[in-house]
């Protein structure tokens, strides 16, 4: 029989946990913004070795599972001398990750901007970088807002995979939980309402985001 009181008392733990989730999620997303952008800007360079390196980079990531890539970087690191904590192993393969899918939503979104603007400060006499600083990126990044809330909800999602380096985090919490009480219906349950909160709250974050910068 369902146990309200074991339901309730299951979310302390994992709300702990959720901080792990949260930041693993947030610093992934902040890497993968970075990444992503200088692939992107490869992607679009006029020299082919940059685009054909971009291009197997994004192949690759899309191609290879987030769980897979983080066995491989988890495992090499020690091979090269390397001893980091999982922590950073776990933002850094997710960053690394993402910047595969930002990278395309920032081409995408660049790609519908109209190329008479960049042509535009040139003509003005802004040096490149300042045209992505100043006239391309933020214009992507108001077109591409929603896509790249929904890649920070998708990578709080994918977060779960973490725990099978050691980090304890919301699902490797509820599995800890669920083996102390014997009670995995409701310990679960809580788990997946902490991470439908996380995932309520970015969507509203984004929407919020969408109005203050609509033109």
């Amino acid at each position: 029989m369902f146990s309200i009181p074991v339901f309730v008392d299951s979310f302390w733990p994992l709300m702990w946990a959720a901080r792990n989730t949260l930041l693993i999620s947030v610093l992934g997303i902040a890497l993968g913004l970075v990444i992503g952008t200088l692939i992107c800007a490869a992607r679009l360079s006029p020299y082919a070795a940059l685009r054909r390196f971009a291009a197997v980079w994004v192949s690759f990531l899309r191609g290879v599972p987030l769980l897979v890539q983080l066995l491989v970087f988890y495992y090499t690191l020690p091979v090269i001398g390397l001893d980091v904590p999982a922590f950073f192993a776990a933002i850094v393969t997710v960053g690394i990750c993402a910047s595969a899918y930002i990278s395309e939503i920032w081409r995408g979104a660049i790609a519908a901007l109209p190329k008479g603007q960049a042509e535009a400060a040139i003509a003005i006499g802004m040096s490149p970088l300042d045209v992505w600083r100043r006239v391309i990126l933020p214009q992507a990044f108001t077109m591409s807002l929603p896509a790249l809330i929904n890649e920070l909800i998708l990578l709080v999602k994918a977060s779960s995979l973490v725990s099978v380096v050691g980090i304890m985090e919301v699902t490797r919490a509820s599995q800890a939980q669920a083996a102390t009480t014997f009670r995995p219906l409701e310990v679960y349950l809580a788990a997946a309402c902490i991470y439908l909160m996380i995932n309520l709250c970015l969507a509203v974050l984004g929407r919020y985001l969408e109005h203050r910068t609509a033109v």
